[in-house]
């Protein structure tokens, strides 16, 4: 059973006590688990072979209206949420740092049904000592995001080495990464993955590696959308497959979060202004 029905099924059992009223609310507790799924994937970091790091600590920070319904069961949601990060890193392979801790925050700048993940790796006092930098004295670039600068959520851990750069393609030492598409457009086992958007009725297909969305006639594809950038956001295609604002004037919305780069899932759906694009992919 996957991580996330057992989640759901845990919170079906409470349905009907403590968390009857928190599914009146527009941003739902499932919602939340899944940004917190792609927080982990978008801050992983590889210290070796053997220890991937992701956060432990997380903030979501919910508008006014949900804040008010959700933070009388912070405390009970909160436990449940870790719970399935926990759960989740282990169906990965992902370690932590320390305890696995979520919070609640309101956020006047956020409406109804929207909310916003910060996350830090948090060291607690009994964790293994941190491994050194490289010989060379490098150390770790900050993660540019909507984390920049409070109190360390967003910015990885201490002492952490940078990831390895991998060998171009075509250069002795280069490795596609598992699942990932050869030079024949297959994945490791001879299956090729399709990916497309739908907007309004309409599929596009996704043909090379990178796809730019947009109300310029130059765009990939072009959104006649007056609240649509030049050229909004970027479609990348890989394993997994992501999508990245191009500083456009209001932003994407990945799955009811604003954010300005995000993995993408077969279903993904992606508000560009007043436009709404669901991401598809299949094997085959």
């Amino acid at each position: 059973m996957g991580v996330m029905k057992r989640f759901e099924q845990r919170l079906e059992g409470l349905v009907n006590g403590t968390f009857a009223k928190v599914f009146k609310s527009e941003v739902q507790p499932v919602e939340i688990a899944g940004a917190l799924q792609r927080e982990c994937d978008n801050n992983a970091q590889i210290w070796n072979r053997e220890r991937t790091v992701v956060p432990n600590d997380f903030i979501v920070e919910l508008s006014t209206p949900d804040y008010e319904r959700l933070s009388p069961y912070s405390g009970q949601l909160g436990d449940e949420l870790a719970g399935l990060v926990r759960d989740y890193a282990k169906q990965q392979r992902y370690t932590f740092m320390g305890p696995i801790k979520v919070h609640l925050e309101k956020a006047e700048d956020l409406d109804t049904g929207l909310y916003r993940v910060r996350s830090r790796t948090l060291a607690s006092s009994t964790s293994q000592p941190q491994p050194q930098p490289p010989a060379g004295g490098h150390q770790p670039h900050q993660q540019q995001g909507q984390a920049q600068g409070r109190g360390g959520y967003g910015y990885p851990p201490a002492g952490a080495p940078p990831m390895p750069a991998s060998p171009p393609p075509g250069t002795p030492g280069h490795r596609p990464a598992a699942g990932a598409p050869g030079p024949g457009g297959t994945g490791g086992a001879g299956a090729q993955t399709r990916r497309w958007i739908e907007i309004n009725g309409t599929r596009h297909q996704i043909s090379r590696s990178t796809l730019v969305l947009g109300r310029s006639t130059d765009a990939d594809v072009r959104i006649d959308d007056p609240g649509v950038s030049r050229r909004h956001c970027e479609i990348r295609t890989g394993t997994p497959s992501t999508i990245q604002d191009l500083g456009s004037t209001n932003g994407i919305v990945v799955d009811g979060q604003h954010t300005t780069r995000a993995t993408l899932r077969d279903g993904s759906r992606i508000v560009v202004g007043s436009t709404t694009i669901v991401y598809r992919q299949a094997e085959g």
